[in-house]
């Protein structure tokens, strides 16, 4: 218990270290440039202690709890046992894995449909097209692309590929798709990828991935266990370019009918 007092104490003290420079500058702002006192100092030096102590908690989780669970269960899902295949077997086909693929895609769907970030993102995105961008709708679309992404990041770890491979592929089909995408629906779509980047979904997804990297035989963690959240922010733009084409196809289909 006094270890662990000790590691909060010392995770406190660097949360507090990392947020003196954005204190500083919104108070230095504040003071010098605009030269306004800061409105209820008490309530703003509160919600710095809240917020330093929320960073501190939220880092001593991952360390307690996020990162050894995906590594256990990248690790469970890839014993000898688990896949059917002998213990000694040096070379073991991409197809063994399915169970992975599917966790990452599951992984992927539900931190995302609960991100906080995209939350906002998609309220806001259908309060000021007035409904015409339904939130669900654009929850579910960015759902699917990070599940999507991130089973093909699984696979791309087992298999060993490159990652500029699917990159740069997929920034191609981002690109191609943002030429024929209506124009409102482009700049939330880019957005999207990164909102899909937050608390909830990188600390499992990270984890996924380095533990994945360490079961898997011949892999590197520093090599093959990062880049999981690059297919997090580039599949999302893919589907929401897409569900807007989609949206917009039958849109002109159904008016194309009535007349």
């Amino acid at each position: 218990m006094t270890e662990w007092l000790l590691h909060l104490a010392q995770t406190l003290l660097e949360a507090c270290r990392d947020m003196l420079p954005i204190a500083g500058i919104i108070i230095g702002f504040q003071l010098l440039v605009i030269r306004k006192p800061i409105t209820n100092p008490k309530k703003t030096l509160i919600g710095f202690i809240y917020v330093t102590l929320g960073i501190a908690l939220f880092l001593e989780g991952l360390e307690l709890a996020l990162f050894p669970l995906g590594k256990l269960m990248a690790t469970q899902l890839t014993t000898p046992e688990f896949l059917n295949i002998s213990a000694d077997q040096q070379t073991i086909p991409w197809q063994a894995y399915k169970w992975i693929y599917v966790f990452a895609a599951s992984i992927g769907f539900a931190t995302t449909f609960a991100e906080p970030s995209l939350l906002a993102v998609s309220y806001k995105a259908e309060e000021i097209s007035g409904g015409v961008i339904q939130s669900l709708g654009l929850r579910i679309a960015v759902s699917i692309g990070v599940a999507f992404g991130i089973a093909l990041g699984t696979f791309r770890i087992v298999t060993g590929t490159e990652l500029y491979f699917y990159i740069i592929s997929g920034y191609v089909v981002v690109l191609i798709q943002t030429l024929f995408a209506p124009k409102m629906i482009i700049g939330l779509a880019y957005d999207s990828g990164g909102v899909t980047t937050s608390t909830v979904t990188v600390p499992l997804v990270t984890a996924l991935g380095l533990g994945l990297a360490q079961a898997v035989p011949g892999r590197n963690p520093l090599i093959d266990g990062f880049g999981l959240i690059a297919f997090a922010s580039l599949f999302p733009i893919i589907t929401v370019l897409g569900y807007s084409q989609l949206a917009q196809w039958l849109n002109k289909r159904n008016l194309s009918s009535k007349q």
